[in-house]
């Protein structure tokens, strides 16, 4: 490797004081205010809520949500870090295909 610095994939300092959402390990979703994080992607959000999920299929969040306020979250549990802005819900295309064949 020319130069001897590793490049992230992810440029997280831009991120630095704006809204993410972040799913972890085991289906958890929180969103907050990014206020720091390191090489390892563990990061510290503030204004933190989670997303609850829903009773009767836990691997599927819900609107509802729980606040947490300020929380860390440890890199080898993130495996997803994404901007809250611009950031909207459609409709799963599969569903729609999926309801057609059925009928």
């Amino acid at each position: 490797m020319a130069g001897g610095r590793k490049e992230s994939a992810l440029d997280m300092a831009r991120f630095v004081d704006k809204g993410v959402r972040i799913k972890l390990a085991g289906g958890r979703e929180v969103s907050g205010i990014l206020k720091g994080y390191d090489q390892l992607f563990n990061v510290v959000l503030d204004d933190a809520v989670e997303y609850l999920r829903d009773p009767d299929d836990p691997m599927r969040v819900t609107d509802e949500t729980r606040t947490l306020g300020l929380i860390v979250c440890r890199g080898t549990a993130v495996t997803l870090i994404a901007p809250t802005a611009g950031m909207e819900e459609i409709a799963n295309p599969f569903m729609q295909q999926d309801q057609g064949e059925d009928e």
